[in-house]
């Protein structure tokens, strides 16, 4: 069994010693140079990434139980071994979210359980795969350290990580421990030009965004610490270098953000390139892809998206869930006593396309040695997440969300409240007003088929982790009415601003704000003015004065400034994920243990005892809505489903215009009058 990094950073007092305690299943045996090439001679290595799987192996949904050709590790390894097959030299990495994401990944965690004898299923499908090197993600902490180290000790590939360290308490950064080796030299035989044998010394470094501290504080306060991804380059890159390393392969888990360079930034991927001697930067995180239509407008920054390349250093990123395989082609040519990259292509290779009539075509098909190793763990799955334990009276879905009061918010929101009405019951909280955040998880970010639809009837788990997608523990916040409405002013980033009194069409959704940011405050009512400029960007600056929130109300009253609140909310939010103002972990009164969505399967089985016959009525309250603005043409995507032109009949406010966008997203008009 490979010694896990864990077990690394226990026995290395020292980071020099945890250089000297290499993985014994690493091929880094020897980082010395090797007698060298002639010089001119030039080669070929194509590297190779996929990454944010989220724990989907095979090209399945489990929220509609149905094939998906759009997701998969299953298609992405077929992609894999037919790149192989293509040349003489690649290499191949991962780049983290692996564990978390899928139903699949839930029921390994949280229900069977992963025993000290057991393989993760993610592991059993990569092992076949014969990867080099991987990189741990954010959400690879969702489930504690505990877990994540019994998960990745059985991979036959080594993992790594620079910015994350064991938490010694001492206050002393010079005797910090990484958790996981920070990085690698891994001694490779590749062919040159001319068919001979050449050894590169080839360096990984990898990276995880410093929020973990933050979103995961419950997991890992205490435990380990989080680094600048930035200032961990510089401090180990000229130490691989020094070390032997040929070339070396930056695989943050980190996105692409061109904006000012600040500590601790969560998207760094940018600055990486500017970091010397990186030769190629293999990134993900933001579920983007990269080159691609997000990234057309900044040759200014020096972002070449026909290349692929970050300040002239070669760059991929491939989206997420297995939808497509990053490939980057790197040219060599030893010269000056050193192997040097004189060129490169970055590109994209889908596992699907849509035709004419946006149907999904497979490009690929099933890898049989990915399919035959988890199929055991994907039937178990499905079993499990099928078995009703509940029941609703009416649909639930989130095609409107972003517009409109909603159910699938309106569900948890509800189930937040019950559970925080219990267990403030003879606390000095009682008696406080209590309201409730929610935001529509799914909600087109994933694809215009990711949306929650759930119909009348039984209520299954994949239901309810088809309503809360993340792993996320409730926490409770105390504010005051002035803390409040500045949180409602940040979520109503999510809008664009409309021009009054113009009639050409205008789109409403900015799409640069996700939509887990988009909160819902239940327990009050509101409305939200989209003629006023968004008071703060999506990363949390404030950037204007304007107000959009108005006619704020508590039990039909004006709410004061100084009025106190209890807001329940998810670990994310609460320890400052999303960069909302006044919020933060020293706003938490209530660390509850407990998960949000277990808080709604169980206020779901409670409400399904009270009224057997029909359940629980999901219908949103209302609380919401936008100010109103004339002769205006608003317009707004969804889901181009008939059940969701269906849905959009019963609001007169909403109508579908029978248009696709090139993503396969409905149209629709939204009424502001």
């Amino acid at each position: 069994m490979r010694k896990t990094p864990l077990t690394l950073a226990l026995l290395c007092t020292t980071s020099a010693l945890l250089f000297a305690c290499n993985d014994s299943n690493s091929d880094a045996t020897d980082t010395s140079k090797n007698s060298g090439p002639v010089a001119g001679t030039t080669l070929n290595i194509r590297l190779l990434e996929t990454t944010d799987l989220h724990a989907n192996l095979l090209n399945y949904n489990y929220f509609s139980d149905k094939q998906d050709d759009k997701v998969g590790l299953v298609k992405t390894a077929a992609l894999i071994r037919q790149a192989r097959d293509e040349v003489s030299n690649t290499l191949l990495v991962d780049n983290g979210d692996l564990l978390q994401g899928s139903p699949l990944g839930d029921y390994i965690a949280k229900v069977k359980k992963l025993q000290a004898n057991e393989i993760h299923p993610v592991y059993k499908a990569m092992n076949t795969l014969d990867y080099d090197v991987a990189n741990i993600g954010n959400h690879e902490f969702n489930f504690g350290l505990e877990f994540l180290m019994e998960a990745t000790n059985d991979a036959n590939f080594p993992y790594i990580s620079a910015n994350v360290f064991v938490d010694d308490g001492d206050d002393n950064a010079e005797n910090d421990i990484p958790l996981f080796e920070p990085y690698l030299i891994q001694e490779k035989r590749f062919i040159d030009s001319n068919d001979q044998e050449q050894i590169i010394n080839v360096g990984f470094i990898g990276f995880v965004p410093p929020q973990i501290m933050q979103w995961d504080k419950a997991n890992l306060e205490g435990k380990v610490i989080a680094k600048d991804i930035i200032a961990m380059a510089n401090k180990y890159v000229p130490l691989m270098k020094a070390q032997g390393a040929d070339i070396i392969i930056a695989i943050p888990h980190s996105g692409l953000d061109v904006a000012a360079a600040t500590p601790l930034a969560e998207n760094a991927s940018y600055y990486l390139s500017m970091v010397d001697d990186i030769d190629a930067i293999l990134f993900g995180h933001a579920h983007a892809n990269f080159p691609g239509s997000n990234y057309a407008e900044l040759s200014d920054y020096g972002i070449d998206n026909d290349k692929g390349t970050i300040n002239g250093v070669a760059a991929v990123m491939p989206g997420f869930w297995g939808n497509h395989l990053g490939v980057i082609d790197l040219s060599l040519e030893y010269k000056n006593d050193a192997w040097q990259v004189i060129d490169s292509q970055s590109s994209l290779q889908a596992i699907y396309q849509t035709d004419e009539n946006r149907v999904t075509v497979a490009m690929v098909d099933n890898d049989g040695a990915v399919e035959a190793a988890v199929m055991h763990d994907h039937d178990e799955t499905r079993t499990w997440v099928n078995e009703p334990f509940a029941k609703v009276s009416a649909p639930i879905n989130s095609y409107f969300a972003l517009v409109n009061d909603d159910p699938s918010i309106q569900i948890v929101t509800d189930a937040q409240t019950w559970y925080t009405q219990k267990i403030i019951q003879g606390t000095e909280l009682e008696g406080l007003p209590v309201l409730s955040a929610g935001a529509p998880f799914r909600a087109g970010r994933g694809g215009a088929d990711d949306y929650t639809a759930i119909d009348a009837g039984d209520i299954a788990y994949r239901n309810v982790a088809d309503l809360y997608i993340y792993p996320n523990i409730l926490k409770v916040l105390k504010l005051n009415g002035a803390q409040i409405k500045e949180w409602l002013e940040m979520s109503a980033g999510q809008f664009n601003q409309i021009e009054v009194n113009n009639n050409a069409v205008q789109s409403l959704i900015n799409p640069d704000f996700p939509s887990y940011n988009f909160d819902v405050i239940d327990g009050i009512s509101y409305q939200i003015d989209v003629s006023q400029a968004a008071r703060y960007s999506a990363k949390g600056v404030k950037v204007s004065d304007d107000e959009r929130v108005n006619n704020l109300t508590y039990q039909g009253k004006a709410i004061t400034a100084e009025q106190e609140f209890l807001v329940v909310t998810n670990n994310y939010r609460a320890s400052g994920g999303g960069n909302f103002p006044n919020i933060g972990a020293d706003k938490i009164v209530i660390d509850s243990p407990n998960e949000n969505r277990q808080v709604v399967a169980d206020y779901l089985a409670e409400q399904t005892s009270i009224n057997t016959e029909f359940g629980l009525d999901p219908s949103a309250d209302m609380n919401w809505s936008f100010t109103a603005i004339t002769n205006v043409n608003v317009q707004f995507t969804s889901s181009n489903s008939d059940q969701a032109k269906s849905y959009s009949q019963k609001f007169s406010h909403i109508t579908p215009t029978n248009l696709t966008n090139n993503d396969g997203f409905a149209l629709y008009t939204l009424d502001l009058n």
